[in-house]
């Protein structure tokens, strides 16, 4: 592709060195033509990236607001993105927002956004640094598996800017960013425009965001050699911020290194070699044009006590005919020829579901793990399938551990009615309401209906002789498990 759409219009005053143009990428080797060919590339901030990260071992960062004391779903593609450079040797550099978390990022929000307590902001900074350092964990043992022979030669570091942001003081921040900050340019950002024409404004604590975030990626830029950031493509202001600092200051020092005590930058093309880059990930929508990340209005959380594993795995296991290759390539380390073989038998018998399916497994591999993965999977079958009898008891109370719809029981249960069971275990309210449940064919036993008011529990209806799954509709069930 050789699309190229400016980035944002000319600035008043004549400020030409502070545009950008995005670049679609236009690569034709390595790394970076795999991330576009995944669908991991909306722009690029020069064509020079991919001689860049052809080159020696870059930085490359990501940054994460820590407003919710977990990440979602929609923070896994540029987990993802990361975890693919860390896999190609470059060091990668997830920086959590402990600092910026006081501020909010005015990016994409039409309201200011509500000011998170010290304690609250550190907590959310804990629970995520929890959750990215397994993330990679368990991504590094997931991309080994799919990528036989090849090391995972990067590094990883998590950090916290307000670890170099709370040492700082104001006066110093404003005499360093702030004398390298052009207001114009600021203005100019999209973030802060739609803001400005709104009735709600925004605020100075709003607008000083994209300072602290470009010196952020200066900090990164002399301590860990980074000079690539990711972000969605709303971070697009925020990432040609950066890379304007990174050039105003690395300016600077040479004037200050010659003898120029003024520390202002009257060059800004002075240092021809190019510092820093970006790269922007495209808005993951469905092919209804929804947000991608939620399920029923809510959030699909990476951490298990927020939404389950299961919920997780059926998550994915929903997704549209339509989105399952899209989505294959973006969550998954399969290789694009294998994705297209799964293509290609999901399309020739739909109903069976297996591009669902294999997408299911395997991002809830990547995330939660292959044991959690197998619990889901036999959860699944538990409430959906009508043949159990290949699952194991065991698995079977392993998967639903500490879930309200497993209920013990005791072997004198056999021989009672399934109404005032289903009652006992509070399927239903009343046997009334099971029997009637059975005279319109909605009570099920193991995946069967039970339209005769009189069955009882026998010991041939348990699976292994040790459960079986009493169902009203197709949502409501409860799995017996006989002690």
């Amino acid at each position: 592709m050789n699309l190229r759409t400016t980035a944002s219009k000319i600035a008043p005053c004549g400020c030409r060195h502070l545009i950008r143009r995005r670049f679609a990428s236009t690569v034709s080797t390595g790394l970076l033509k795999e991330l576009e060919s995944r669908g991991f590339v909306a722009a690029t901030t020069s064509p020079s990236l991919t001689k860049q990260l052809d080159g020696s071992s870059t930085g490359v960062y990501v940054g994460f607001d820590p407003s919710a004391n977990s990440l979602h779903v929609g923070n896994l593609l540029p987990l993802l993105c990361l975890l693919h450079f860390k896999q190609a040797g470059h060091h990668a550099l997830a920086l959590i927002g402990g600092a910026t978390g006081f501020i909010g990022d005015p990016s994409g929000r039409s309201t200011e956004r509500k000011a998170l307590d010290p304690d609250q902001l550190a907590h959310n900074v804990q629970g995520i640094t929890y959750q990215v350092n397994r993330f990679f964990e368990r991504g590094q043992a997931y991309a080994s598996k799919h990528r036989r022979g090849q090391t995972d030669r990067g590094k990883l570091d998590i950090l916290n800017n307000l670890d170099w942001t709370g040492q700082i003081t104001l006066l110093d921040f404003l005499k360093g960013v702030g004398k390298r900050s052009k207001v114009n340019a600021m203005l100019a950002r999209d973030s802060v425009k739609n803001r400005l024409s709104s009735e709600q404004g925004i605020s100075f604590t709003e607008f000083s965001y994209q300072l602290l975030q470009a010196h952020d990626y200066k900090i990164l830029n002399d301590r860990y050699n980074c000079k690539l950031q990711l972000g969605g493509s709303d971070q697009w202001g925020n990432i040609v911020s950066g890379i304007d600092m990174i050039r105003r200051m690395k300016n600077a020092e040479q004037e200050n290194s010659t003898g120029d005590e003024t520390g202002i930058d009257t060059d800004p093309h002075r240092l021809k070699e190019e510092l820093a880059f970006g790269l922007t990930i495209p808005l993951l929508t469905t092919s209804s044009g929804e947000k991608f990340g939620k399920s029923a209005g809510n959030a699909v959380w990476l951490d298990e006590k927020m939404t389950s594993v299961f919920d997780f795995y059926q998550y994915f296991l929903r997704s549209t005919d339509a989105d399952v290759p899209k989505l294959l390539r973006l969550f998954t380390f399969l290789s694009l020829e294998e994705i297209e073989q799964v293509v290609q038998e999901h399309e020739r018998n739909p109903a069976d579901r297996l591009g669902q399916r294999r997408l299911a497994a395997e991002v809830t591999e990547l995330v939660h793990g292959a044991e959690n993965l197998a619990k889901a999977q036999t959860a699944t079958s538990v409430l959906f399938d009508s043949d159990l009898s290949r699952l194991q008891p065991e698995d079977v109370l392993t998967a639903f551990e500490g879930d309200k719809r497993l209920v013990k029981i005791g072997n004198d249960n056999l021989g009672q009615p399934l109404s005032r069971l289903a009652v006992q275990v509070k399927l239903v309210n009343s046997r009334g309401e099971a029997n009637r449940a059975m005279a319109s064919g909605g009570f099920y036993m193991n995946g069967k209906k039970v339209t005769d008011s009189q069955t009882c529990l026998r010991e041939d209806d348990l699976i292994a002789g040790k459960f079986c799954v009493l169902g009203i509709g197709k949502s409501e069930k409860k799995i017996l498990f006989v002690q």
